[in-house]
Order: C-alpha cells, then sequence, then structure tokens
C-alpha cells in the first residue's frame, strides 16, 4: 500500500509487495472463507457479483471475479448463511415464488468446489433452468485491493460442461469444470434443464481450479470425492483436536480462545517444499502469506497453544534470511524478510516466490523466538540448524541495522518503491511529531529499540548455552549500553513518557503512543517512576478506550479514531500493552485492558478483527469496525492467548527448571482450567481455583514458582 499522491506507479514485480495504508473495504455483508494460500469474498447468498473485493483468489490473483447462480433466470433470494469451517459455507435460498429452495455448499482449497442443491417443494414436477455465469478479471491481490479494476475476460474455450478462461498468453487463467449434462456457452456460463419430482432434489457440482505458469492447480476438493476425506479438512480436524482446551468463569473466555484456535489453524500455509512445517500466514483476505514481523508475533503469542508453529516459522524465515545487498527489495546481509508473495507460476513454494526485506524489527523478533522456543523446552539441539542464523541477525543488528553505529537501529529505505516506514505502523504518516509533523528518515522507532535490547539478551543467553562465553559477555553489554542510552534519548520529562521514535537528527519525535506499551513488554524500561509513567498514560482517556488501547493519544494532533494507525484500536497491540503492564507489576491495569478487550471480542462474534476504531464504550456500545479491516487476522487472532498468558503471569524457564505462575483473575472470577499446554516434551494443565494453583504433569526437573508467595 502506498501513499498515491507522493508515490511513483510500481511496476508489475514491486505490486507483489506490500505498502501499507487503507485498502478497499471488505463489507460486512460479505463470507469470507480462507484455506492457505486461497480464498474467496463471496456476499450473502453464496454470489461473486464482481463488485470491490469479491472473489476467488489463489496465490495473489483473483481467479474468479464473477459467479452467479440463478433459476429459470431470477436471482435466488438469500435466507442465510452457515460457516462449517473457515474454508467451508453452506449457503441456503429460495426462487421468488418459494417453490424451490436452493442449497450452494463451498469448500475452499487450491481453487474451489461448489455444490448446488435444489429442493421442489411443491407437490408437481418442476421443470427449472440453473444457470451459472462465470467471469475472471485474473486481477493482481493489488489491483484488487486498491480499487484498480481490469475487464472481465471472455472464455476461450466453452466445451462440454466446462470453461477456460486465459490472460499473460496462456500462464494464468480458470478452468470450470461442471458435474451432469451442462451446456456450456462462449458468453461464460453453464446451463442445466432439470426437471425435480414432488419433494425431490436435483444437484450439479462445480470445480474452480486456477492455472499458473499455463499448468492446472487442482483443487483441494473436487466433485465426486467426499469433502471429509480432503487435505483441508483433515488438517483442521487434525489442527483442532489437539489445542489445548480452556474452561473458565470469565465470561466468554473459552468461546474467544477456541475461536483463535480455529482461526490460527485456517491461515496455516503448507509450503510444498516443506509440507510437514506449516507457517502461520498474516491475515485474510489481504495477507495470506508469510511475514517476517506478524508471523513471528503471532507464533510467540500461540505458544500457548502450539510450539510447532513457531519452530516451522522461525525455519522458514532462516531459509529465506537475507544473504546479499539488494536495494530494490531492500535485501541485507542477515536481515530478516518483511513478506513473500507468491511467484506468477506454477508453484506456490515460498522459496519460489518473491521477497521483500523492508522491516525494521523483524530481525530482533526473529532472535527473540529462537530464545523464547527454547525457555519453552524445545532442546538446543533442535535449534541448532537455526543458530549461525541467530547470529547472522545479530550481526545485520549490529552492522546495516545501525549504519551510524550509534547503537540504534533504524530505517531509511534504500527503494523509492519500498516501505516509508518499515516498523508494525508502516503507513505513510503513522510516525509524526506532537504537533503533527511527519518525522524524517532515518528514524528509530522506540519500540524496536526495546526488541533490540530483548535479542542482544536473548542471543548471550543462547552464546551462553553453547558455551560462546565470549559472545554472550559481548551482547550483554551491548543491551546494557542501548538499555541506558534509550532511557536517556527517549525519555519525554515534559510528557511523562517515551517518545515515539527519534528522528534522523536524533530528535525525540514527542508523539504520545501505544508504542511505549511494547517496551514494557521487552524489558528495556528499567526506571519503575518512568514505567509507571507509561502504565498512567495506558489507561488514561486520551488512550484506554474502554474496548483497547489507541495507536495515538487523541491530545495528538494526528489523532484520527478511524485512521489506520493514528488513533484505532489493534487488539495485537493492546494484548501487547497489557504483558508489558503486567510484566512491569501493574496487575490492576492490565486486568482493566483485557476484561476491554474481552469485551470487544464478545461484542465482535468471539473474533477481534485486524483493528477496529478508536471510539470509547461511551460513545458506541460496541466496537466500531473499520472499513478496510481484514475479518480474520493472525496476530489480532492470537491476541486473546497472549491475554490468557498474562493472566496467568505463565513465563516458563524450562533450561533452568524454571515455571513462574503468578495468576490474577479478573474481578468476579474464580476459576480457570487450562488443559494440554505444550511444554518441553510433554503437556501440562493449569488450574486455578480462587487463590489456589496446581500445575499437573510438570516435567521432572522443572519447579514451579510463585512469584511474592
Amino acid at each position: 500500500m502506498i501513499d498515491r499522491e507522493s508515490e511513483p506507479t510500481r511496476t508489475s514485480a514491486q505490486e507483489q509487495w506490500t505498502f501499507s495504508d487503507e485498502a478497499e473495504p471488505v463489507p460486512p455483508a460479505t463470507v469470507t472463507l480462507v484455506e492457505g494460500a486461497s480464498f474467496v469474498i463471496c456476499d450473502a447468498g453464496g454470489d461473486i457479483l464482481g463488485r470491490g473485493v469479491e472473489g476467488l483468489f489463489v496465490g495473489d490473483t483473483r481467479i474468479c471475479s464473477r459467479l452467479i447462480v440463478t433459476v429459470d433466470d431470477r436471482p435466488i433470494e438469500p435466507l442465510t448463511v452457515a460457516k462449517r469451517s473457515p474454508f467451508a459455507a453452506t449457503f441456503a435460498g429460495r426462487t421468488p415464488d418459494r417453490a424451490v429452495l436452493v442449497f450452494r455448499d463451498i469448500w475452499v482449497g487450491r481453487g474451489m468446489r461448489e455444490d448446488v442443491r435444489l429442493r421442489n417443494l411443491t407437490d408437481e414436477t418442476r421443470a427449472v433452468t440453473v444457470r451459472v455465469d462465470v467471469g475472471t478479471d485474473l486481477a493482481e491481490l493489488f489491483s484488487v485491493k486498491e480499487g484498480r479494476t481490469k475487464p472481465v475476460l471472455v472464455p476461450c474455450g466453452a466445451a462440454a460442461a466446462s470453461l477456460r478462461f486465459e490472460g499473460d498468453e496462456g500462464r494464468r487463467g480458470l478452468v470450470v469444470q461442471a458435474s451432469g449434462d451442462a451446456d456450456a456457452a462462449g458468453d461464460g456460463s453453464l446451463v442445466w434443464h432439470a426437471e425435480i419430482g414432488p419433494g425431490k432434489e436435483w444437484t450439479a457440482c462445480l470445480d474452480l481450479a486456477a492455472v499458473r505458469g499455463g499448468e492446472v492447480v487442482e483443487p483441494a476438493h473436487r466433485c465426486g470425492e467426499p469433502v471429509e476425506e480432503a487435505m483441508p479438512t483433515t488438517r483442521q480436524v487434525r489442527w483442532e483436536r489437539r489445542l489445548p482446551q480452556l474452561e473458565s468463569d470469565v465470561p466468554g473466555l473459552a468461546a474467544v480462545v477456541n475461536q483463535s484456535g480455529e482461526d490460527l489453524g485456517a491461515l496455516r500455509l503448507f509450503d510444498p517444499d516443506h509440507p510437514d512445517e506449516p507457517v502461520i500466514a498474516a491475515g485474510a483476505p489481504w495477507y495470506m502469506t508469510l511475514f517476517g514481523r506478524d508471523s513471528l508475533l503471532t507464533s510467540w503469542m500461540a505458544l500457548l497453544i502450539d510450539r510447532d508453529l513457531a519452530v516451522a516459522t522461525v525455519r522458514a524465515l532462516a531459509r529465506l534470511q537475507g544473504t546479499r545487498d539488494v536495494p530494490e527489495t531492500e535485501e541485507q546481509p542477515g536481515r530478516i524478510l518483511h513478506e513473500v508473495r507468491f511467484s506468477a507460476g506454477p508453484s506456490l513454494a515460498l522459496a519460489d516466490g518473491d521477497v521483500y526485506y523492508g522491516s525494521v524489527d523483524a530481525t530482533p523478533l526473529f532472535v527473540m523466538l529462537v530464545h523464547e522456543l527454547w525457555r519453552w523446552g524445545l532442546p538446543l539441539d533442535e535449534l541448532q540448524s537455526v543458530l549461525p542464523n541467530v547470529d547472522a541477525a545479530l550481526a545485520w543488528m549490529a552492522g546495516p541495522g545501525d549504519p551510524d553505529g550509534d547503537g540504534y537501529l533504524e530505517y531509511q529505505r534504500s527503494s523509492p518503491n519500498g516501505l516509508v516506514n518499515q516498523g508494525w505502523k508502516d503507513s505513510h504518516d503513522s510516525i509524526s511529531f506532537a504537533d503533527g509533523r511527519l518525522a524524517e528518515a532515518p528514524i528509530a522507532l522506540a519500540e524496536v529499540q526495546a526488541y533490540a535490547y530483548a535479542a542482544w539478551r536473548a542471543g548471550a543467553a543462547l552464546a551462553r548455552a553453547t558455551g560462546d562465553e565470549r559472545a554472550a559477555d559481548e551482547r550483554e553489554r551491548r543491551a546494557r549500553e542501548l538499555q541506558e542510552r534509550f532511557d536517556r534519548d527517549f525519555w519525554l520529562p515534559d510528557r511523562g513518557a517515551f517518545a515515539l521514535a527519534l528522528d534522523r537528527d536524533k530528535r525525540p519525535v514527542d508523539a504520545v503512543a501505544s508504542n511505549m506499551g511494547h517496551c514494557l513488554w521487552a524489558g528495556i524500561v528499567a526506571d519503575r517512576d518512568k514505567a509507571a509513567a507509561v502504565a498512567r498514560w495506558l489507561v488514561s482517556p486520551e488512550m484506554y478506550t474502554g474496548w483497547g488501547i489507541r495507536t495515538l493519544a487523541s491530545s495528538m494532533h494526528r489523532y484520527n479514531p478511524i485512521s489506520y494507525h493514528n488513533g484505532s484500536v489493534w487488539p495485537h497491540d493492546t494484548a501487547i500493552c497489557i504483558a508489558g503492564l503486567r510484566r512491569a507489576g501493574f496487575v490492576d491495569e492490565a486486568l482493566e485492558v483485557a476484561r476491554g478487550l474481552f469485551a470487544a471480542a464478545q461484542a465482535s462474534g468471539h473474533r477481534l478483527p485486524e483493528l477496529f476504531a478508536g471510539l470509547t464504550a461511551d460513545e458506541m456500545p460496541v466496537p466500531v469496525p473499520y472499513p478496510a479491516s481484514c475479518p480474520v487476522q493472525a496476530w489480532a487472532s492470537a491476541a486473546p492467548l497472549l491475554l490468557v498468558r498474562s493472566i496467568l503471569a505463565l513465563e516458563p524457564d524450562v533450561p533452568s527448571g524454571r515455571l513462574e505462575l503468578d495468576p490474577v483473575l479478573p474481578a468476579g472470577a474464580t476459576r480457570l482450567r487450562l488443559v494440554d499446554v505444550p511444554l518441553g516434551t510433554t503437556q501440562v494443565t493449569i488450574e486455578v481455583e480462587r487463590d489456589a494453583v496446581a500445575v499437573r504433569g510438570l516435567p521432572r526437573g522443572l519447579a514451579l514458582i510463585r512469584p511474592g508467595v
């Protein structure tokens, strides 16, 4: 996403990179189904009408932009829709004369399958004409995202019961195969003439397959094959069966956590080159690919329920770690990528995609996650393969990531088509002074220095564990010096807050923003009085809305409650702030904000969106959706899991033989039970009943520590 008024037009290769700004909205009345690198956005009746962002997408291309079912050339009246899984739904409707019920079963995965079922409700035989109109513009994802439409293609082939659309000289396209005795027409329609007896049903089936690199990609669900035996279904069932189970009298908590687990399962990407190591995609519909920052933070939050996602994410990012200096893609040796976009060829493998590296925080977060996996009990020998990547990441932090050698990680894009801002708030106007002036690069973000501090400490611990005392001492020295420097240079005594950033002249960017909550979480804030001041800001009316924490305080010049990064509420950001408050010892403040975020999740159907408006609970009794928010977004889905960990104050340190646990339940709650939490080589059950705490299945040699008890 780019600022279209100031940025040049991108080339086709560059269009595969994410540039952050507001996208075309996903209307709330639409239905989104997601499976791996495929997703569909359709209306409440199951139709894809060619409006806005609707369509079936495979590997960053909209392979179907129109799919409309009619009976006797009249539209179907929608009745309801039931989502059967993250990638499957049944739509129920009826004909305008109320004589025929119409069911549409849709399954998404490497394409799409649709079953159409008609039931005659009358006592007479009905002769009906069923028509499916199909079209595609083969638009790239970012063309759709930015509202740049293309003309719909005319079929290049219409044989018996099949249609074929081609573009890009046959390298991309759509193949539609219908069951039964359908007639295919050159206008892109499939037609059945059916007779349905009294009370009887008639069925037909469609397969929609993408053409990539001139090759047809076989859909995961095929007509005539049992859908329950398809790979996406069996994978999702296995995933959900082994998820930890939560029981609690915290209102809505169990439902929210269950929804988190289901959504994270659907957001897994199965790389054909590494099918047994699924990674987490950033979100649907726009970010169904591997991201550095998003995938790392999501995997961290999800450690409470699954360790494999984090292991696979670390390994995938290690394989794609930068090795060269390439200004166009901002690759540098040791740098962890920002995102991968799928190639235009037949492969959906990450290694065959286009990689962009313009992220300043993914690299320290990578080091942090490797260390956190070790703390959760992954043996060091299983991490051995990525330890050289940790060394390379830390070398980037000490070298290209700190170009002027002042000890701070900072960014300035090396390509005119790269991201202007390269932290998590990556829209063009997200880093500003209190008076609204935009900061100029190179920029050193507050939370990135906190991540760097945690990464140096993590790198020191890993070096010491492998016997490299010299490297450990050097990394600990860097962490200490960074902490001291940060405390001096970022603190704003007149505001009682940490600056959002330092600009190119090393001036503090004095806007008050949520980023300083991340500083509490990463542990760089050593001064208790300054931590208390940060806590006061986070729960102040200027920042806390009753639903979550605003990205920018309402007293700042650029504050806008329905902006992307200047006053909206992002659940993952709020969850990290809550974790920071709890780590710093501000329990009441953490519980109050957690209460608000849980309430937001309940009011949003137990699923937190990517972001919502920064309006207060007094202004609106429900969270106000942000128009372009992703309906299913990885770190938003994982945020409730970090909240549970924060409530429990759960801190494993298996190498040291410690499991810290200091639960404090929200007001009115008395119990919480979490079964089968992965820890070390086993699973444990955590039980909290008022003041009593028990951990069952604790591995031998691991002691339960309750601070203050």
